[in-house]
């Protein structure tokens, strides 16, 4: 502002001495109207430029008159008049002068723009009305007192927006585009009957049934294989145990003695130590024995000499590696070189039957912002799900489209041709690929009818380069209106043993197989869907059926044809935040039915077969849902774990309570609620051994919780170098599971070995890892997929010691996570007699100082006496 001013100053100093010199030859300024802030909502302030010279002649200069605790100065009207006849067109305020000259009242108001909001260094006030509400600004009361400061100082009266008219820019013709028509022929039906034949009375008479041929059909019972349980694999644990026999012997003493014991050790004294100290048979001995000593000790460093050798011999033969190594070894990877888009893969799933074989989700590498400014071209590119084989690492199996990207999917375990993804933008998405089935299962087989092949080595194995790549269509996509509103985050399959009705109580599933399934969301809810059809409250005639049946595709099949764009979820569940009104946002959750196994591979095939034989597939011939003769079930544990996206975990119940106040049906108040992680939850997830030990993973750290103690984790670990991003459980060791970190590397935790940190870190690729999976393929080999931010899937090969428990490790563990209850009990009852402790102390305290204060008392009354 010095330059500006100084510059101003010295061209109002050169118009003064023309205006003495020539003072009849000087032009008035052409007197334009006045720019005010009428464009802002403001016609009353004129930003106007006062120089230094103008501040000292009215006494507002800035930092000293006008500050910011009092930016504004009253002016005299005259006094401005005065300057006008002083100095004229040279006058800062001449730009304003029409204004003062009309201004009713002697004092205006001039302000200080510290802050260049209205783009100059002052600005006037030119109405009383707007000089009264500046200097009288309303009191804020004092409801809205903790907004005071947000509220703007320019801020005088409110005016509410004019309507304008509205002008087209061509919105109209997108939404008319983007609108559903109709464009097949509607088919109309006319049923007559003649007029003599209305109101006719109708007879009804007995007839034996046995007496007339095909009167009735017996339907006797018969074994179905499809819906027969056959135990073909059961986990047996068994370990070869030595006789033992305890014995005794005892010696016969011939006569008794008296024995005396001394329970201390003889020192030698101070005098005796350092003759002991300098003399030359100790020195020689510790000379003499100090190399061999050494020697020992090394040896002990270099090897085991302990290990039972002959133990040993006697391991299973015929391993892929070394028993000593503990290294992830790579085995293959699969990248889609076909689609030239920047993708991640955002869920792994192997398939539950098929040795080898893989399906993956991928996403494109976007933010929210640039999703929404690319949004035009993403459509133009396929949402899918590969499926990749260890046969052929370039080219995918099958391709499953989806309307958006998919971020959560899960095969069906009754059938796993069934697939249920989540997409998004919230649409869940069932595919069937019932029809491909031989297609991926040839993969596997070669084309020969055994079970399980031995997995040969990547150099052996031969693409097939004729077979092209099968683009799959979904058969159903839920209705975006009912469903969720944001990116559904988790996805799971209810077993096939229950099933539960809106209000969430559970009873038997009398289909056999899973019709029901659960996902949570970003938009603050935890939906349950049924895939069965919904029973109608009256039953429509055959003739509207066939009105209402639908042209389909030749490649989309119609086993959920009902569901298609109707299907919506039978019961939602919010997670309140209690007092206040905002709700947690769930990303994954646990349920106490998530480890049961899939169907045998024999059933599988069953099922197929039963479809190329012509029979109904039981996907296509289910039931109506919730129907009314349900048998509960009885002291089913209907809580479950959620992680949230603010690091919280939360055990809740699904099933709804009525409110008092308005009788609805709500969501129950989270039974306990936990802060742990700093950081959102990506994976929580119960321990294939322990049916209530639970690990989640968020942020920069990891917690192991068990089911029904509620005081806390058991282990909960601290602060990682890396931000955690994925995890799971080892499917054969129960203390081992692995996370991986957004630097590529993976931490293996061995809980045996060590539970503060990793017992091993490993580099996988340069870029965050988004997911793990291992997978069994056999009891000598076991691999685990694992996905990173660049579209990269890495199959690595476990080594035998991550692989192959010990004797004893499942009872170890299992002892482990016992010790640390009972040490969170001990906790428990020290916080307990510490607070008992401290009232007692209190009390004690408070005591002797009522004893002090009339101790005092009657010495103030003796010394008056």
């Amino acid at each position: 502002m010095a330059p500006k001013a100084q510059k101003q100053k010295s061209s109002d100093g050169n118009k003064k001495t023309k205006q003495r010199k020539t003072k009849q030859t000087l032009p008035d300024r052409e007197e334009t109207e006045p720019a005010n802030m009428e464009n802002i909502g403001h016609p009353e302030i004129y930003p106007l430029v006062l120089t230094t010279q103008t501040q000292e002649i009215f006494n507002c200069r800035i930092d000293e008159d006008v500050t910011d605790g009092k930016p504004y100065k009253l002016i005299k009207k005259e006094d401005i008049l005065a300057d006008f006849k002083n100095r004229a067109a040279v006058s800062d305020f001449y730009p304003v002068k029409k204004v003062i000259q009309e201004y009713p009242g002697d004092e205006l108001l001039v302000v200080y723009d510290k802050d260049f909001r209205y783009g100059l260094n002052f600005y006037l006030i030119g109405t009383e009305e707007g000089k009264e509400n500046y200097l009288n600004y309303p009191e804020v009361p004092e409801e809205h007192e903790e907004y005071k400061e947000y509220i703007p100082e320019d801020l005088y009266i409110y005016r509410p927006p004019i309507s304008k008219p509205w002008v087209s820019l061509g919105s109209e013709k997108e939404i008319d585009e983007e609108s559903v028509k109709e464009s097949a022929k509607q088919i109309t039906y006319m049923i007559s009957r003649k007029r003599r034949e209305f109101g006719t009375p109708i007879k009804f008479r007995d007839q034996n049934a046995s007496s007339v041929k095909d009167a009735y059909i017996e339907c006797t019972a018969y074994s179905d294989k499809n819906f027969i349980i056959k135990q073909l694999e059961k986990d047996v644990g068994m370990q070869v145990v030595p006789n033992v026999k305890d014995t005794s012997t005892q010696t016969k003493w011939t006569y008794p003695q008296n024995v005396a014991i001394q329970y201390y050790p003889r020192e030698f004294s101070e005098e005796e130590k350092e003759i002991f100290g300098q003399s030359k048979p100790l020195i020689n001995f510790l000379n003499n024995a100090s190399i061999s000593v050494e020697i020992a000790l090394q040896q002990n460093e270099i090897m085991n000499t302990f290990i039972d050798d002959w133990k040993n011999l006697a391991e299973e033969e015929g391993t892929f590696e070394d028993k000593t190594d503990t290294h992830l070894k790579e085995y293959q990877s699969f990248t889609d070189l076909h689609n030239l888009a920047e993708t991640m893969v955002t869920s792994v799933s192997w398939h539950p039957t098929i040795y080898g074989l893989i399906a993956v989700s991928v996403a494109v590498r976007l933010s929210f912002e640039d999703r929404v400014h690319f949004s035009g071209k993403l459509l133009l590119q396929p949402s899918l799900i590969l499926f990749w084989s260890f046969s052929d690492p370039i080219h995918p199996q099958l391709m499953l489209e989806s309307p958006d990207d998919i971020f959560c999917f899960k095969f069906c375990p009754s059938d796993p041709n069934i697939i249920a993804g989540g997409c998004i933008n919230g649409q869940i998405v069932l595919w069937d690929i019932t029809a491909h089935a031989d297609r991926i299962e040839n993969i596997k087989t070669g084309g020969s009818s055994s079970k399980k092949v031995t997995l040969k080595p990547m150099f052996l194995l031969e693409p097939d380069s004729n077979k092209e790549v099968m683009y799959i269509r979904h058969c159903a996509v839920s209705s975006i209106e009912n469903g969720h509103k944001k990116v559904i985050t988790d996805i799971h399959w209810l077993s096939d043993t229950f099933e539960i009705n809106r209000m969430g109580s559970v009873f038997e599933n009398r289909n056999g197989i899973c019709c029901q399934l659960v996902t949570c969301s970003a938009d603050c809810t935890i939906c349950f869907w049924d895939i069965r059809p919904q029973k109608a409250l009256t039953p429509q005639p055959v003739e509207k059926k066939k009105e209402e049946s639908i042209e389909i595709p030749y490649d989309v099949p119609s086993t959920f044809l009902h569901l298609d764009l109707s299907w919506k979820p039978f019961t939602k569940i919010k997670l309140s935040k209690g007092e206040t009104s905002l709700d947690h946002c769930p990303t994954r959750v646990s349920l106490s039915e998530d480890n049961f196994l899939y169907k045998t591979q024999d059933k599988v095939s069953a099922q197929s077969k039963a479809v190329k034989t012509g029979e109904i597939h039981p996907y296509q011939s289910l039931e109506g849902g919730f129907g009314n003769n349900l048998k509960p079930i009885e002291d089913f544990c209907t809580k479950f774990f959620v992680g949230t996206e603010e690091g919280e975990v939360i055990y809740t119940d699904w099933k709804m309570e009525r409110d008092p106040d308005t009788g609805r049906m709500m969501a129950k108040k989270p039974v306990n609620l936990y802060t742990v992680h700093d950081g959102a939850v990506h994976t929580v997830q119960r321990s294939p051994f322990y049916k209530d030990i639970i690990l989640t993973i968020g942020g920069w750290n990891l917690a192991i919780w068990k089911e029904g103690v509620t005081t806390g984790p058991l282990l909960q670990s601290c602060c990682a170098p890396k931000r955690y991003t994925a995890g799971h459980w080892s499917l054969t060791r129960p203390g081992v599971f692995y996370i991986g970190r957004e630097d590529g590397y993976i931490d293996i935790w061995d809980l045996l070995e060590k539970t503060h940190e990793p017992s091993q870190s490993q580099n996988i690729c340069i870029t965050m890892i988004t997911c793990i999976k291992p997978w069994t393929f056999s009891a000598k080999q076991q691999f685990i997929a694992i996905a990173d931010y660049y579209g990269t899937l890495h199959i690595l090969e476990i080594p035998w010691t991550l692989s192959h428990p010990s004797a004893n490790e499942v009872s170890g563990t299992s002892h482990y996570f016992e010790r640390e209850v009972k040490y969170l009990e001990y906790v428990e009852q020290r916080k307990k007699i510490r607070e008992q402790e401290k009232k007692e102390m209190d009390l004690e305290l408070e005591k002797k100082k009522s004893k002090i204060g009339h101790c005092l008392f009657f010495c103030t009354l003796t010394n008056a006496d």
